[in-house]
């Protein structure tokens, strides 16, 4: 594509946001036939979807390393720079970022272009102001059009990350430095997209789909961002001014911070550009902001250059070629890239020069060497590839094998793994995406090259997941975007088991009235989320409030937990602590209704204190009965000390601590402790209504609450008898321990109504066992509780058990008092003052 230097050449310069590329868009479009070069497969692939749009896919070719499509009609072609075919004649040919000629590493590439490249009819250069000088001087006869921009840029200070405005764009110099950002993004903002270099064009679309949509507002990328990609940005952060450019680690030129800046703003709406940081090397300095924002940068004093048509005649000839000194003033000699080192290395083999020995073999071995290092392995682990791709390229059928093709892509096809790892594997299948794309160095290249790009939209589907996953948080980036407008605003949704959604995004769950953070979410996230309940939930809460205020008994219940505590729709609103008697316990609700204003935790307390009473009540009445009594002063003290014995034993005291009291009740006293439901049994005194299930659970419920202490353990439903010791086999449970056994109380006394009712007079007798047997009492248990009852064993008869009445147990000293000091004696029996 060489030919007169007075075919038209048109240089296009200005800064970003000149619409330079758009320009040359139409332009081409406005040809019968055109192609323009691109800094980055990402940018040629974009321009290849809006050409496609214009002029239909079977017209137009995209041509990179790793990736083509080539329709056999295509009149249109976009390219990355170092793989436009300079061989076809074609009307318009462009050239963008001309002023990367100056990159030590690529610039060669780009000089060459601006040099040789050439429209038959057009040819447009584009790039920034600070290229006029190496125009003038290599193209003299080119004409010079600056594009302005069309909006302002202007410099918004530093600002921190937690600060940054929306639809920002924050800019970073390595991988680790982008992941490092993101995350905190993630953390403080809900999350961001990822663009680097490295990511595949399917990736990279689908990061920066999610912010063009506004599903995230933040992005991070690396200086890639600066080449021309097309993105809706309002602000540009730089979170270093620093980047390592393949030699050392050095300060950014103004002309690239301008470059990356000017991705802020879109056609005529204005943007900014900032840093992280207000001091020390990653803040600006006053002249280079004065620089950014009237677009006054450094003139380029020079382009790299290398022979972009080095001869083949020998691998000698070819690495002169390549080594020569440019004659121009304004150029210089580009430094030694990764092809050049590759060929030298591999010219010191033997083998490789005993098979290359013409123009045709030293040609495809210098293809060999122009295979990138996708994987940034270094010079001589990518020159050993290269050398085993050479191998197969000039012997045998001068084919890359398929087996060793297949099974290098097998290797490959694996979704798994983190980001870092996933992002490894599209490196490596860019190789052989590479491979497989040069028609002359497989078999079936077609076939091939549609496996390795397959391969490629896996792991690059995989890799936009898991950068998803890692640096995008949905939940928090929907809550940021709306904590700051009117709460109105917000749609809190509550489903009718307690999750609570943010436009569909679950945020947590309302249990009661206590909002938890869904499991999922990180512990930087809590506090987010806790605030946005509690700014949002209001109605929900005082809905439920007023449903608890009004709920019927049966809503509520005791909770099961190890305090005591009233559950309402199965969680727990209210702890029972202690109050002026065992039956009037103290309501304190959870602090999880604190959320609630004062009128309605007054009437929440008011339904609880009633409903808790009509629980006694019905549950607990010989309680509350004897309790009465304990305190009734016209009570006879015999009377007033067993109440107080049964009071504090929640309707259940032994006998025999009791025995004088219980002889000096008068008919009366026995009466009033009938009419309770209380039965003076021979070993106990109970109600039998309190061993029920239910009643057992408020009696240990209203102890536990008394004491402060946890809920005892209740023995099982419907229990009779169980093995001493067992969990709820105790007195306080309503057992009596006899032996390796613990029997129910009114199991006991029912065994020792059947044993009296059994005897005649002081006579021997044996009594009958099909009870004791039906309920699961042993036959040493039974023993014992006929000694405890008053009975003696007698002789047996033919081998059966008999037993003899002896009188009433023996007694222990009870505790005696004057009529008026009940409660003193209550003290001495229960060891409880005041």
């Amino acid at each position: 594509m060489t030919g007169p230097a007075t075919r038209p050449v048109t240089a296009v310069l200005g800064p970003t946001n000149t619409g330079k590329t758009h320009l040359a868009i139409e332009r081409m479009c406005g040809h019968s036939s055109g192609m323009i070069g691109f800094p980055l497969r990402l940018l040629a692939r974009e321009v290849y979807d809006r050409v496609v749009e214009i002029k239909g896919p079977a017209q137009v070719a995209l041509i990179t390393g790793e990736e083509k499509i080539l329709p056999r009609d295509a009149r249109w072609f976009l390219c990355t720079a170092e793989s436009m075919p300079l061989d076809r004649d074609l009307a318009f040919v462009g050239i963008d970022e001309a002023q990367l000629g100056a990159d030590p590493e690529r610039g060669h590439v780009f000089t060459d272009r601006l040099l040789r490249a050439r429209g038959r009819e057009e040819t447009m250069i584009l790039g920034s102001e600070a290229l006029r000088p190496m125009i003038r001087a290599l193209i003299p006869d080119a004409e010079i059009v600056n594009r302005p921009r069309f909006s302002t840029l202007s410099y918004a200070g530093a600002r921190k990350i937690s600060r940054l405005p929306r639809r920002s764009v924050i800019v970073a110099f390595s991988a680790e430095e982008v992941y490092a950002v993101a995350e905190m993004l993630r953390r403080l903002r809900g999350g961001a997209a990822v663009v680097m270099g490295a990511l595949s064009p399917r990736t990279r679309n689908a990061q920066v789909a999610m912010f063009q949509s506004g599903e995230v507002d933040y992005l991070v990328a690396t200086d890639a961002i600066g080449m021309g990609l097309n993105m809706d940005v309002a602000h540009v952060a730089f979170a270093s001014l620093r980047k390592f450019d393949g030699h050392r680690q050095r300060r950014l030129t103004v002309a690239e911070m301008a470059q990356i800046a000017g991705r802020a703003g879109r056609h005529q709406r204005d943007g900014t550009f900032g840093a992280l940081s207000e001091t020390g090397p990653g803040a600006f300095t006053p002249e280079e902001i004065l620089a950014i924002e009237e677009h006054r940068f450094p003139r380029l004093e020079h382009l790299h250059w290398r022979e972009g048509e080095p001869s083949v005649a020998s691998i000698d000839d070819l690495i002169a070629d390549l080594e020569q000194r440019p004659l121009s003033p304004v150029l210089r000699a580009a430094p030694e890239a990764v092809d050049l080192a590759v060929l030298k290395r591999l010219a010191e083999e033997d083998g490789v020069r005993d098979r290359t020995r013409g123009a045709a073999t030293v040609k495809r071995l210098w293809a060999a060497c122009g295979l990138p290092d996708f994987r940034k392995l270094g010079v001589d682990p990518h020159t050993r590839f290269v050398a085993r791709v050479h191998g197969y390229l000039s012997t045998g059928t001068g084919h890359v094998p398929h087996d060793w093709f297949a099974a290098e892509i097998a290797r490959l096809d694996n979704v798994n793994g983190d980001v870092e790892t996933i992002a490894g594997r599209i490196a490596g299948a860019r190789s052989w995406a590479y491979i497989a794309n040069r028609a002359d160095w497989m078999a079936e290249p077609q076939l091939w090259a549609a496996r390795t790009s397959a391969l490629e939209e896996r792991l690059s589907d995989a890799l936009h997941d898991r950068l998803t996953q890692r640096f995008v948080d949905r939940r928090t980036t929907v809550l940021m975007r709306q904590l700051g407008g009117d709460a109105g605003a917000l749609a809190v949704t509550v489903a009718e088991d307690g999750a609570v959604s943010v436009e569909d995004q679950s945020i947590g769950r309302l249990e009661g009235f206590h909002f938890v953070v869904a499991a999922d979410a990180r512990a930087s996230d809590k506090r987010l989320l806790l605030a946005a309940a509690e700014t949002r939930l209001g109605a929900e809460r005082a809905r439920r409030a007023a449903a608890l205020a009004t709920a019927p008994d049966g809503a509520l219940a005791l909770g099961t937990g190890e305090r005591p505590e009233i559950c309402w729709a199965g969680h727990p609103v209210a702890y029972l602590r202690p109050g002026p008697a065992l039956t009037r316990p103290r309501i304190e609700l959870v602090r999880a209704l604190d959320c609630l204003d004062k009128a309605d935790r007054d009437r929440i307390k008011a339904r609880l204190v009633g409903w808790v009473a009509a629980q006694v009540a019905r549950h607990a009445a010989a309680i509350a009965a004897v309790e009465a009594m304990a305190r009734d002063p016209a009570a006879t003290a015999a009377l007033r000390v067993i109440a107080a014995a049964l009071g504090t034993g929640a309707g259940l005291a032994a006998r025999l601590p009791l025995g004088e009291a219980i002889e000096a009740l008068v008919g009366t006293d026995r009466q009033r402790l009938r009419k309770a439901g209380i039965v003076i049994g021979a070993l106990d005194l109970f109600d039998p209504r309190l061993l029920k299930p239910v009643a057992m659970r408020w009696r240990v419920a209203l102890l536990a609450a008394q004491s402060g202490k946890a809920l005892a353990t209740l023995p099982p439903p419907g229990a009779t008898v169980l093995a001493r010791g067992a969990p709820g086999a105790s007195a306080v449970m309503g057992f009596r321990a006899i032996g390796a056994q613990a029997v129910r109380i009114d199991l006991v006394e029912r065994l020792a109504r059947a044993a009296h009712d059994a005897r005649a007079g002081k006579a021997p007798f044996t009594p009958d066992s099909a009870l004791a047997t039906s309920i699961g009492i042993a036959p040493a248990t039974v023993d014992r509780l006929m000694g405890q009852l008053g009975f003696r064993a007698a002789p047996p008869e033919q081998g059966v058990p008999r037993w003899v009445w002896r009188g009433r147990p023996p007694r222990v000293k009870a505790v005696t008092a004057p009529r008026d000091n009940a409660f003193a004696v209550l003290a001495q029996i229960t060891g409880r003052h005041g």
